[in-house]
């Protein structure tokens, strides 16, 4: 049978694939963002094999297709670890590392951002490297990586809809889905683009706020 027409199922569909869309997009942002602080933490101690490793492993990352990456664990992670994963899991592996990896150059850039005199001034005043990275780097560097974190979650959440090639029911899946049976594909398509749209000006909003806030309480007033 062959239907041309929306139904209220079609509102149904479209609610589940945002669903997904946004709890995994949620859930690789929080792994990613705990992973990717862990690594620039390794380098921010110089600890030895772990640093250089975990730099080589996120260039890899940042620097290689997400859609291979994704298709390297769908497809190849099983048949090496001899292991089956369901297509949300290995969504969920992918979208985590790649996220740490960009994660990881962010808060990098974000530590080396804040002036060595700080640093300087911190070790004359016998702080040691745990509380100068809590009391002087940590605020300022979450102020400085705020905008550059908010181009990424926006960026992160588009990345999502690869997903729905590995067979994910997420907000592209469900807009597929629409297109194929009712036709109509730019009703469908320019509902789906608004739906993203306006999860990445919510996601721009909040980070613009929280970091207006950081930057009012991060400015260095002295030991």
């Amino acid at each position: 049978m062959r239907y041309t027409d929306f139904t209220p199922h079609d509102l149904l569909l479209l609610l589940q694939g945002l669903g997904v869309s946004v709890a995994l997009f949620a859930a690789t942002t929080v792994i990613g963002l705990l992973i990717g602080l862990s690594w620039a933490m390794l380098r921010y101690y110089r600890t030895p094999l772990l640093a250089p490793l975990t730099t080589v492993l996120a260039e890899l990352l940042k620097n290689s297709p997400v859609l291979v990456q994704l298709f390297l664990v769908f497809f190849g992670l099983p048949v090496l670890l001899e292991t089956d994963l369901t297509p949300v899991q290995a969504a969920l592996i992918t979208l985590s590392g790649n996220t740490a990896a960009f994660i990881y150059v962010i808060a990098v850039s974000a530590i080396e951002s804040v002036g060595r005199e700080q640093l300087e001034t911190a070790r004359v005043f016998g702080l040691s490297r745990w509380q100068t990275l809590r009391r002087i780097v940590a605020p300022q560097a979450a102020a400085f990586g705020l905008g550059p974190l908010a181009g990424l979650l926006v960026n992160q959440l588009q990345v999502t809809s690869l997903i729905s090639v590995i067979g994910v029911v997420d907000l592209t899946k469900a807009g597929a889905i629409l297109n194929l049976r009712t036709l109509k594909p730019f009703i469908v398509w320019t509902v789906i683009g608004v739906l993203y749209y306006l999860m990445a000006r919510l996601i721009a909003r909040v980070c613009a706020r929280a970091e207006t806030r950081l930057r009012a309480h991060s400015q260095w007033k002295g030991l």
